[in-house]
């Protein structure tokens, strides 16, 4: 896969930018301490995009969006008619493909080849789409490579399934983001409802059961609470409860690194 994140295809806006590079403020013979990785993970309908966007605006980190990147090579896919049940021909696309991403005001955005898939990234096509192609070692492989390269420099709050066991085992804050089944099928019902996309509730159910037990399934890459992780349970929480609670262990990490 060819990534790109300094260049921006055409007709794209400048201000796409992912974020600027603040190591260049302040004083230049004053020792910087290497900014936080962050690595979110959960089950469909945690909270865990929302969550993590706010953190990563409030601590002016980079966020990244790991299922936007699989749910953009889905729907590329889908679009080029590969059999998303045949693990080799998916991982000769993601190693073909031009994938590039930004954070613009809070939306990730995905281009695929030089177009845009952000506005396809979430319906139902795409979640069914999504739960094959992730199944998919050697796609799994080529993303991982490219978050962790992503994530080199630190300063950044990655989300996804396998982020904290798999992408970012050291990461220096480590959580598991969940809630009840019920409160995640009424989130993502009402995301839907909010876009215009008439959708039945036990349909939505059946859905997340579904890929609640393909992503605990898979032998590679599989959704698991590492050890190491910080369990939250978002059921009964507010969006801005979890993401302070997550900012209040980054503060405490930060001065047992500083020792303050």
């Amino acid at each position: 896969m060819i990534f790109r994140r300094g260049r921006i295809p055409a007709g794209v806006p400048r201000k796409l930018l992912l974020m600027s590079d603040k190591s260049k403020v302040g004083n230049p013979d004053k020792p910087k301490m290497r900014k936080l990785r962050i690595a979110i993970d959960g089950p469909a309908g945690a909270g865990k995009s929302t969550v993590a966007r706010m953190l990563a605006q409030k601590l002016g980190y980079l966020y990244l969006d790991t299922g936007a990147m699989y749910r953009a090579l889905a729907v590329t896919a889908v679009d080029k008619g590969i059999d998303l049940n045949d693990p080799v021909k998916l991982g000769e696309m993601a190693r073909q493909v031009d994938m590039r991403v930004r954070e613009d005001n809070g939306v990730f955005r995905v281009w695929v080849d030089g177009v845009e898939l952000t506005d396809r990234l979430r319906g139902p096509e795409t979640d069914r789409a999504v739960k094959l192609l992730a199944m998919a070692r050697p796609v799994r492989e080529v993303l991982v490579a490219i978050q962790r390269k992503l994530a080199e420099a630190g300063g950044v709050v990655m989300e996804g399934r396998d982020i904290t066991s798999v992408v970012l085992p050291d990461a220096e804050v480590k959580v598991f983001l969940t809630a009840s089944l019920e409160e995640r099928v009424r989130r993502r019902w009402k995301e839907l409802k909010d876009r215009g996309i008439q959708v039945e509730w036990d349909e939505v159910k059946e859905e997340m059961v579904s890929r609640d037990q393909k992503d605990q399934e898979r032998t590679w890459g599989r959704l698991v609470q590492t050890e190491d992780s910080v369990f939250i349970d978002s059921s009964r929480m507010t969006k801005e409860e979890v993401c302070s609670a997550i900012a209040e262990l980054c503060e405490a990490r930060t001065r047992c690194c500083t020792g303050s």
